[in-house]
């Protein structure tokens, strides 16, 4: 009998053991250009794969980072590629809602290194340094200087891809 309860409880810990933990692969957050400073100058951004956001010390880092210029808003991503492609403006969150949600294959012209004036309402199609790809709506911004310097700071919506391709599931 003891031997069976012993089978029994290894089964349990060894089922338990496998179970995988599921990343989110879409979500709304906020990100912001506040900066850290330990031994390193650091901001947070956002990692798609991971569904968190992350530091620009971390590895892998963030796919994206937001930054103001002191009049506009922009993205940079941490590889050495054309990352951005902006697909579609629209008049009212309902329209760039529904937009988003219908978004499901995209084909991709051409990439630029910037997300340039990003603003409320917009869509962008992100190309990560693995390959992958996102969609996000842009929900809203705050670009102000605040502390001594210029403050940005981005809520948006985000659907990541993770099997390479560019496509996206529709709502």
């Amino acid at each position: 009998m003891k031997s069976k309860i012993v089978i029994w409880f290894l089964i349990l810990i060894f089922v338990n053991s496998c179970k995988k933990e599921e990343i989110s692969t879409s979500g709304i957050v906020t990100i912001n250009n506040e900066t850290g400073f330990g031994q390193t100058y650091y901001v947070y951004g956002f990692l798609f794969s991971e569904a968190k956001l992350v530091t620009t010390l971390n590895k892998p880092d963030p796919d994206i980072t937001v930054e103001s210029d002191g009049t506009y808003l922009y993205f940079q991503a941490t590889t050495l590629q054309n990352s951005f492609n902006k697909a579609g403006d629209y008049n009212d969150a309902a329209g760039a809602k529904e937009a988003f949600d219908k978004l499901t294959a995209v084909t991709v012209q051409q990439w630029v290194a910037l997300a340039e004036r990003i603003a409320a309402n917009q869509i962008w199609i992100i190309r990560t340094e693995a390959e992958y790809y996102a969609k996000i709506r842009i929900i809203s911004t705050v670009n102000e200087f605040r502390d001594g310097h210029d403050y940005a700071e981005c809520t948006f919506e985000w659907v990541y891809q993770p099997d390479g391709s560019l496509t996206f599931p529709g709502k």
